[in-house]
């Protein structure tokens, strides 16, 4: 007679969901929100175990966009294809950017979260606002000294994306370019991928700590009362995100013939490790990796990942427009459409400047309002207490529209297999799920 566990018995199917990464980070932020509640000085002391794992996953980042990118760009049949994708790219980030600061813009003026509050400027505390929030961002000619790195190899080496992105973009090319002379160089890029995803595969199985540091050196600071401070900003910005989730993305889903849930359930792993951390940059390499296995070309997957994170932040964008809108109502500042319309014309430069900044959403508010000059910095300390609570619906989106900006470039060059992307979405196509979460190299 078989046992409860060979039959798949409920013992059988618990140890396996056990065994599941999404599983684990959530078990690491339910007990991370309880240590943070019950023991506030213990879950202040645990935030570290959330920096290490930041810390390890950018340590990986650079090396996965140098192996993907380049084997990628190596293996065009022609170089014109990551021109084409680079500038389909750029196209796609700045309309959705402009759609999400627009989106922002109209909610906050149709609900007015901060509306009757009546806050006297002078008597707010300025000094809570974080001191980098007050300094201006790069310019533009800054923003392109910096992307450049001071050596072939030192971007490599270092924690610049953008940089390594150029570099990988012309390393690639190069190698292209140098036929069969430099197939043995690329060849051991391509082994030293298969070396790079193994280690993401380890990191990646630390996420419920990190998951756990985070959530409780988050509740141990701000306490439960923190879900409650500005309630109705945080209420209308996460209906907000999530209307944006089901309507802008999910209808770009479907023109792509594919379900956004699928996507959703797929990345699940990757989503909740963003949220609970708050970073992009802690699920690159896995999200890379994912959207290969999902059937999206190494090249598109290569360039619009990386560039993505950088330059299409559609919670970020919702989040400036809405965040600056309240911040003028709070202090009984009305400001007319003129005025808006250029505040977004300035948050489009200026979110641009920040790429790869740590908090860069709240430097881009600050340094909005100091160029438009319409709302007092010192505002800002109004909302820096729960910046960290919103900055959780920013980054889901960031996530998620990069996953779907990918499918997005990738169908638009016809470096897709979205037969193959729907029976992974529907649970079809076990050998790519595992494909998803082995220890091994996608193949490229």
């Amino acid at each position: 007679m078989p046992s409860a566990n060979e039959r798949g018995g409920p013992k059988s199917r618990f140890t396996r969901l056990l065994r599941q990464l999404w599983f684990q980070v959530v078990l690491g932020a339910v007990l991370g929100i309880a240590v943070g509640l019950l023991l506030p000085e213990v879950g202040n002391a645990l935030k570290p175990l959330n920096d290490w794992f930041i810390a390890l996953v950018k340590m990986i980042v650079v090396p996965v966009v140098f192996c993907v990118v380049t084997t990628g760009i190596a293996a065009m049949d022609s170089l014109r294809k990551a021109g084409r994708i680079g500038v389909k790219s750029i196209g796609y980030f700045l309309v959705l950017s402009l759609v999400s600061m627009l989106i922002g813009l109209v909610v906050g003026n149709v609900f007015q979260p901060g509306a009757g509050m009546g806050v006297d400027p002078s008597a707010l505390d300025a000094g809570s606002v974080p001191a980098e929030a007050a300094e201006q961002p790069p310019g533009f000619t800054a923003f392109i000294a910096e992307m450049i790195p001071d050596s072939l190899f030192g971007a490599i080496t270092g924690s610049n994306i953008l940089g390594a992105l150029l570099v990988s973009i012309v390393f690639g090319a190069a190698l292209n370019l140098g036929g069969a002379s430099a197939e043995p160089l690329t060849n051991g890029i391509t082994a030293l991928s298969g070396v790079v995803f193994r280690i993401v595969g380890w990191v990646m199985r630390l996420a419920p700590i990190g998951t756990f540091g985070a959530l409780a050196a988050v509740v141990g600071t701000y306490g439960a009362q923190s879900l409650q401070q500005l309630g109705l900003l945080i209420l209308v910005f996460t209906a907000t995100c999530a209307g944006y989730v089901l309507i802008v993305l999910g209808a770009i889903m479907r023109v792509c013939g594919l379900s956004l849930f699928g996507l959703m359930r797929f990345l699940r792993e990757e989503l909740l490790v963003a949220l609970s951390t708050c970073s992009s940059e802690a699920v690159l390499p896995q999200l890379v990796r994912k959207l290969e296995v999902l059937g999206i070309g190494r090249p598109v997957v290569g360039i619009v990942i990386p560039s993505g994170f950088s330059f299409n932040l559609d919670g970020s964008a919702i989040y400036l427009t809405m965040a600056s809108l309240f911040l003028a109502q709070a202090v009984g500042i009305d400001l007319s459409w003129q005025q808006q319309l250029v505040m977004v014309g300035v948050m489009m430069l200026t979110s641009k400047g920040t790429a790869g900044i740590a908090g860069g959403a709240f430097i881009v508010l600050a340094s909005t309002i100091t160029a438009v000059g319409h709302v007092p910095l010192g505002a800002l300390a109004l909302i820096v207490g729960v910046d960290r609570i919103l900055n959780e619906g920013r980054v889901f989106i960031n996530v998620l529209g990069n996953a779907v900006a990918a499918i997005v470039i990738g169908k638009w060059e016809k470096d897709f297999d979205r037969q193959r992307a729907n029976r992974v979405l529907a649970g079809e196509d076990g050998a790519a799920a595992a494909d998803a979460t082995e220890e091994t190299a996608p193949a490229g």
